[in-house]
């Protein structure tokens, strides 16, 4: 991702933008309910990227089956598109994952993934969209 200009909105302009759901997971840091996710079993190549701001997050060639319920990539599209906080809510100690362009909550990432990276991006599918690659 080539450095962009961070995108600020209110919180009536965030809620004109995006769903109910989505609002409430990506403004709110909430969860979608496991398995149900839109791109949890999504096999099609291209690049998935932030319903706030469109900034691209996740090839799908690091998509990976983890059985969390949730999309899970092992890597993202460059080191400046995720944002990484401590989420010490719901009685633990996670790393919160946010849109480095938006600060749009994604989910959270966890230290048991596929090499080469061993880390397993657990991303709610309403933070994201999807570009498909043009068939060639």
């Amino acid at each position: 991702m080539t450095k962009k200009q961070k995108i600020t909105r209110t919180d009536e302009q965030w809620r004109e933008i995006l769903t109910p759901e989505q609002y409430h997971v990506c403004r709110e840091s909430g969860t979608e309910a496991p398995f149900s996710g839109e791109f949890l079993n999504h096999q099609e190549i291209g690049t998935y990227h932030c319903t706030g701001c469109s900034a691209p997050l996740f090839q799908s060639d690091a998509k990976f089956e983890s059985g969390c319920g949730w999309p899970s990539y092992w890597a993202p599209v460059s080191k400046e598109a995720i944002l990484y906080r401590e989420d010490v809510s719901s009685g633990m100690v996670r790393t919160e994952i946010l849109c480095a362009r938006c600060e749009s909550h994604l989910g959270h990432v966890f230290p048991d993934g596929p090499e080469p990276t061993g880390l397993r991006y657990c991303v709610n599918s309403v933070s994201l969209g999807f570009d498909k690659e043009p068939e060639t």
